[in-house]
């Protein structure tokens, strides 16, 4: 009995070790990144958030437009893919018939598999064609609105969303699928004894793992913020900042991975690990979000179900 106490006791300080040992690594990184740029967070301070200006021969450096460049193609992905996401999740786990479903979700997997160069190059010869004869198309009284002015070029905001939506939809429907297929067949039960439809029963699968979908999503917009060589590629690598979706724009990770070789001096260089910084406490920043809408939605359903019961025994009569 002892004996096994004692294993009890060091297992859980083994696994306690290796949950800390996560945190130590993202506090390392901070620190790390924090460090290597201490030049540039002391001369520019709050500035290089707001400044638009990226100029490495004078020594001006801002990151508005990354940031922008970052955050305005990851959003226009997230909404993209978030519905096509949730199709196929809904149709290989509820609609598919039994004999197609696993080849289904092997493809979908396989897709999440492909390396990010080769959707670049993807992007560039196929996608840029068909976005720039897009952008040709386009009618003149459009072309006046911001959200559609900007040259035929192809390469831009728009290229850049729809290849990070191709991305992330692998990934997003996946976790949603295996949320999907966790819903306790009870629910579905209990919705077809009342009468529901097959869409009705459905409905009801989605709004018991809604919790878990979001999150899936929220996972796919972290993937979407940190992707780098397939964004670099059809961008068009302009640091402004720009509503339209034709205008050749930049990220974070791209400016990073075309410049980082670049930087001669030793203020270029932190300049660029300080956008790693941002970076990072903006995708640390969107994960902490993403965890308290998920408590906030499971703290209102946990609620809902307790006043259910409640508000059922008032309605009894004495």
């Amino acid at each position: 009995m002892t004996r096994r106490s004692s294993d009890d006791r060091f297992f859980r300080l083994a696994t306690g070790a290796v949950a800390a040992l996560v945190l130590l690594i993202v506090i390392g990184i901070g620190f790390e990144l924090t460090r290597q740029s201490t030049m540039s967070i002391r001369k520019f301070g709050f500035s290089f958030w707001t400044g638009t200006t990226w100029d490495p021969v004078s020594g001006d450096f801002g990151a508005r437009p990354f940031i922008w460049g970052t955050l305005y193609s990851s959003v226009l992905a997230l909404l993209l893919a978030a519905p096509v996401a949730l199709g196929i999740a809904i149709y290989i786990s509820e609609l598919s018939p039994r004999m197609l479903r696993q080849p289904l979700a092997y493809l979908t997997e396989l897709l999440a598999a492909i390396p990010s160069i080769v959707y670049g190059l993807w992007g560039v010869f196929v996608l840029v064609p068909i976005i720039r004869k897009l952008e040709l198309a386009t009618p003149d009284f459009l072309k006046k609105i911001p959200l559609f002015k900007g040259p035929p070029l192809g390469v831009g905001m728009l290229a850049a969303a729809v290849i990070l939506a191709i991305m992330v939809v692998p990934f997003t429907s996946s976790v949603a699928r295996e949320i999907l297929k966790n819903v306790p067949s009870a629910q579905r039960e209990a919705a077809y004894a009342l009468g529901a439809t097959r869409w009705e029963a459905i409905k009801v699968a989605v709004g018991y793992g809604k919790s878990g979908i979001i999150g899936a999503i929220m996972l796919g917009f972290g993937r979407a913020l940190g992707e780098t060589m397939a964004v670099t590629m059809v961008i068009g690598n302009n640091p402004q900042v720009s509503a339209s979706l034709y205008a050749p724009q930049y990220t974070m990770s791209a400016v990073i991975a075309n410049e980082f070789t670049e930087a001669a001096d030793e203020l270029y260089l932190h300049a660029l690990i300080e956008i790693g910084l941002l970076l990072f406490i903006i995708t640390i920043g969107v994960n902490m979000i993403s965890r308290l809408l998920i408590w906030s939605m499971k703290a209102r359903a946990n609620r809902k179900a307790i006043s259910m019961p409640m508000l059922a025994d008032e309605a009894v009569p004495a």
